[in-house]
């Protein structure tokens, strides 16, 4: 458990209203583009946009596209993502040793979508680049993992996804940002549709690949220049689809759209560009209208130490009841007023409860709270109940096993019995397999 997470920064940023006339291209509407961004990463995106790049052919109209004498997509070989030296091993050296039992791993030949409806994560992560690097010649039609043929760029990119993401799921971070490094430039004409200009990627790669190169290349600034890219897409696919009044695609668009203003935010205060983190927070709408992204800016606002932002985010946010209610939790903590906190999370566990829901947010923070004010064995009482109910994240187990630490000298013990009990319980898709580092052993 973290102390410092429930300290308070005093940055010096303070929340200004956004002046509803300006409009950037994080925004849904119509209108010029105006950098919501500190002076030094306004430079930054000025001088990537100066630069020769293909990402200017995302948002060309079908009319713009190559000709239909180019290269069909059919025909376009992804070989080069297929190389077996690309992807790393994975051991169960991390795993606690309940976790290893070879009778509770999953059988070889399960297919992938079974191992994620059992969150299998780890032995889908294997079974993904099993089928990605196997030789169509010696497989045979009955392996549970057929090869892909290179020129199948859907499967591709279905299997690159669920191994990236998997290996996120799975605390492997750092494997997920070598291996996506293997994209390359995800704005290359290689990436497009050669006949009406859209990507073959899925949105949902192209977004978990940005912030995985980033971390793999070490350079921050990328992902805010990439995830205006995208931006610039989201706009185009708006206007596209209010011109055919599609208004599913639209809110989709919009959500995507509004996603990445929060990103942007997350980039920049990787960048220690705290001063462009915030006006370009102060800047940003919700275009969902149901509160997501007020909830998203508040949470920042917290990292960012600014608690009078945060309780202004949700209250002019418009966010839900309950999100003001946590928000307001939260600033109490972030400012040290732990039995203020403790009286707001005990009334919203008392409500849960009543509706024969446990609420594993709520219940964690509820036994910090005790934690701070003394009553150890409270806390660790709520975080037991809470694992006895079926719950079992990361944040809990490792605040549980700190619990252990602080409350006696057989920490060891208790924490090893809580990997057994943990691992005797039947596979779901919320994730099966822990590492060490969820009962810090």
């Amino acid at each position: 458990m973290d102390t410092r997470g429930h300290t308070r920064n005093r940055s010096g940023v303070r929340p200004t209203r956004p002046r509803s006339s300006t409009k950037g291209p994080l925004d849904a509407d119509e209108g010029p583009l105006s950098s919501p961004l500190s002076p030094q990463a306004a430079r930054f995106i000025a001088s990537q946009q100066a630069s020769p790049r293909t990402s200017a052919s995302l948002t060309r109209s079908p009319a713009q596209s190559p000709a239909p004498s180019a290269p069909s997509v059919s025909s376009r070989d992804f070989s080069h993502l297929l190389r077996p030296e690309i992807f790393h091993q994975l051991t169960p050296i991390s795993l606690p040793a309940p976790f290893r039992n070879p009778s509770k791993q999953p059988s070889p030949d399960t297919p992938i979508p079974e191992l994620l409806a059992q969150g299998q994560f780890r032995a889908a992560a294997i079974a993904s680049v099993q089928a990605l690097t196997s030789s169509p010649v010696a497989a045979t039609t009955a392996a549970a993992h057929p090869p892909v043929d290179p020129h199948d760029h859907a499967r591709i990119f279905s299997l690159l996804y669920t191994r990236l993401s998997c290996l996120c799921l799975i605390d492997a971070v750092p494997l997920a940002a070598q291996e996506a490094k293997a994209l390359q430039d995800l704005n290359q004409g290689f990436y497009l549709d050669p006949i009406d200009g859209s990507h073959l990627m899925p949105w949902e790669l192209r977004v978990l690949a940005i912030r995985l190169q980033t971390l793999g290349f070490g350079d921050p600034r990328r992902a805010v220049m990439s995830y205006y890219d995208l931006a610039r897409e989201a706009r185009f696919e708006i206007g596209k689809a209010g011109k055919v009044h599609d208004n599913s695609a639209k809110e989709l668009w919009k959500h995507r759209l509004a996603e990445l203003g929060v990103k942007v935010a997350g980039a920049l205060v990787e960048m220690e560009d705290l001063a462009g983190a915030a006006n370009h927070l102060a800047s940003l709408k919700d275009q969902s209208g149901d509160g997501r992204l007020a909830m998203s800016r508040a949470l920042l606002w917290l990292h960012l130490g600014d608690v009078d932002a945060a309780r202004w985010s949700v209250r002019e946010g418009k966010a839900d009841q309950t999100g003001e209610r946590v928000v307001s939790a939260l600033a109490d903590m972030a400012d040290g007023s732990y039995e203020s906190a403790l009286e707001k999370w005990t009334a919203m566990k008392d409500e849960m409860d009543e509706n024969a829901a446990d609420d594993e947010m709520v219940g964690v923070n509820l036994a910090v709270c005790l934690l701070y004010l003394g009553r150890m064995e409270e806390g660790r009482a709520i975080l037991e109940s809470l694992v006895n109910s079926g719950l079992a994240s990361h944040t809990l187990l490792f605040n549980l096993s700190t619990m252990y630490e602080l409350c006696t000298d057989r920490s060891k013990q208790l924490k090893l019995s809580l990997a057994e009990r943990i691992a005797d319980r039947e596979a779901s898709s919320h994730g099966w397999e822990k590492t060490n580092a969820d009962f810090k052993l």
